[in-house]
């Protein structure tokens, strides 16, 4: 009875030994697997978001030198009138820009979406291709064609459509007009792919029962793609705020975005800690409408399509 038993208990201790190496083994490959991505996002976003959080609450010192005294000054100065006037523009201009590039993007995204497979690709292609060409070449581009002498002015007086030069650069104009340009391809990915993901089923089944094509858009299409509008409101309003370049070189430095003021503290008036107060809460304003977009059901993925 004795070797019986023995014999159980060393039966009964071998699978166990077989699942801790299955387990260290699963888990030796989900450290290798995960771990340079996790290094990666600890040093290059946690970290430097920390320090620009722990930094906003310091103090400038002559010089442009960072004194470490705690203060909430950094935060009070955000809402002085000269600095509220450039939140509030920035707003205006990101919102018009947004608004926009939802309702150039989402005929569009419609448009690549219910086309065949092959054709949908080439059309992604092509909207993507602006991607691939320096930001800096495209901006000159548009101030060659807004310019008095530029291409736009001279064919409209050409065709004695204009009497003078329109005023098309160095103006808010020009910088939404820029900020559509580069930001109008990750406005239509997002919408490109709730549409796509859309169940033809139930716009047949409105049909079905009555409904005409508009309503059956309000009452059907854009609730369930309500999703990827609001992600491409993310991936375009954001962005627009932060952008400084667009505004630099097509708003002539008259017109400035919180980008910029962040630019020109860390840089012209080397007031770091300012500079970080602005940068973080920019960055508080991206997680509320991250938790806002999880919160109506919207995937995170997609964000990245």
């Amino acid at each position: 009875m004795t070797k019986t038993n023995d014999l159980a208990v060393k039966v009964a201790s071998k699978p166990k030994k077989r699942k801790d190496k299955r387990s260290f083994k699963s888990w030796l490959a989900s450290a290798v697997m995960c771990g340079p991505i996790t290094i990666w996002s600890v040093l290059f976003i946690i970290l430097p978001i920390l320090l620009l959080a722990f930094m906003s609450f310091m103090t400038k010192g002559p010089l442009g030198r960072v004194v470490y005294k705690f203060t909430l000054d950094n935060y009070k100065e955000i809402f002085k009138p000269v600095y509220f006037t450039v939140i509030k523009q920035s707003v205006i201009i990101a919102t018009w820009t947004t608004v926009l590039t939802v309702l150039m993007g989402y005929p569009l995204a419609a448009f690549i979406a219910n086309v065949k497979k092959k054709t949908s690709g080439v059309l992604t292609v092509l909207l993507m291709l602006p991607l691939w060409v320096s930001g800096l070449v495209i901006l000159y581009s548009f101030v060659i064609m807004l310019n008095k002498t530029g291409v736009i002015n001279t064919v409209l007086m050409n065709l004695h459509i204009i009497d003078k030069p329109l005023n098309m650069l160095y103006n808010n104009f020009a910088v939404i007009v820029g900020m559509l340009y580069m930001f109008l391809p990750f406005a239509v990915l997002p919408m490109y792919s709730s549409i796509e993901k859309l169940d033809k089923g139930l716009i047949e089944a409105s049909k079905d029962l009555g409904a005409g094509p508009v309503k059956t858009f309000f009452k059907v299409t854009l609730p369930l793609t309500a999703p990827g509008i609001f992600a491409a409101v993310i991936l375009t309003f954001i962005p627009c705020i932060g952008y400084y370049m667009v505004t630099d070189m097509l708003g002539g430095g008259t017109n400035m975005m919180v980008g910029n003021l962040i630019h020109r503290q860390f840089t012209i008036s080397r007031n770091w800690p300012f500079g970080a107060a602005l940068a973080m809460v920019l960055a508080v304003v991206i997680f509320i409408m991250l938790f806002v977009y999880t919160k109506l059901g919207g995937d995170l993925d997609d964000l990245g399509a």
